[in-house]
């Protein structure tokens, strides 16, 4: 063990991950903790994103954006933008831009109890249960879950590197750290669900193990080509009661 672990990841070192391997992931720094808890030195990037997914199941809820760089008008059914909440125990509120055959829609969402109601005021007025894989979405509810959630993608990357340290936050005051490595296509597939082969990962973790963004880069859309989505993620800590409308 040679690299130090930035100082706010110490304080999130709780009782263990709620998947097998993020467990064997924080007992091995369990092991390298003083006897205050804090973790000394010594965390490897996949410990360091094992810690990111804990923190990130174990949240009350959180601010979530989703935004595409380029989704091709070719694309039957895609996500431009999705916005909102997501919180635990996992269900979602918010608003999608979405692309049907080209043309521009906009939903307001809630996901809660694994049923996803959508409403616009166009085509949806009042609030009506839909299959949002017709418009190639997930649940958003499940986003939030850590075994098929935002959260898996951290701890099912592989080849992970630390790509170094950058500014960022609100006032460009707060430190973060980057790092890169490949997503299997099916883990991405519960982000976007048709999502094939693998993806190019870059994450941004605050000090206090906060994951802030995540960058996927690979084919999300059938007989299209590569296009990048990326999602950010704030206010950790927000309490918001979601309930079916």
């Amino acid at each position: 063990m040679t690299r130090a672990l930035p100082p706010g990841l110490s304080r999130r070192l709780r009782r263990g991950a709620s998947v097998a391997a993020a467990g064997v992931a924080v007992l091995t720094l369990a092991g390298c903790s003083d006897d205050d808890g804090s973790v000394a030195e010594g965390a490897s990037p996949e410990e360091v994103l094992t810690l990111a997914k804990e923190t990130l199941d174990e949240t009350t809820g959180v601010q979530i954006t989703l935004e595409a760089d380029d989704l091709s008008s070719d694309v039957a059914a895609g996500i431009r933008k999705a916005t909102g909440v997501g919180v635990h125990p996992p269900a979602f509120e918010g608003e999608f831009d979405l692309s049907v055959n080209g043309i521009p829609a906009t939903a307001e969402v809630i996901a809660v109890g694994g049923t996803v109601y959508a409403r616009n005021s166009l085509l949806i007025p009042d609030w009506t249960a839909i299959d949002p894989g017709q418009y190639g979405a997930p649940d958003p509810g499940e986003l939030m879950s850590d075994d098929a959630g935002f959260s898996t993608l951290l701890t099912d990357t592989t080849e992970v590197e630390e790509r170094g340290e950058v500014r960022g936050g609100e006032a460009n005051d707060e430190i973060y750290t980057q790092y890169t490595g490949t997503v299997p296509g099916e883990t991405v597939a519960n982000i976007v669900p048709s999502a094939s082969g693998d993806f190019a990962a870059s994450y941004t973790i605050s000090e206090d193990g906060e994951l802030r963004e995540a960058q996927l880069t690979g084919v999300f859309y059938k007989n299209d080509g590569e296009m990048t989505y990326t999602i950010r993620f704030s206010e950790y800590g927000t309490e918001q009661d979601i309930t079916a409308p």
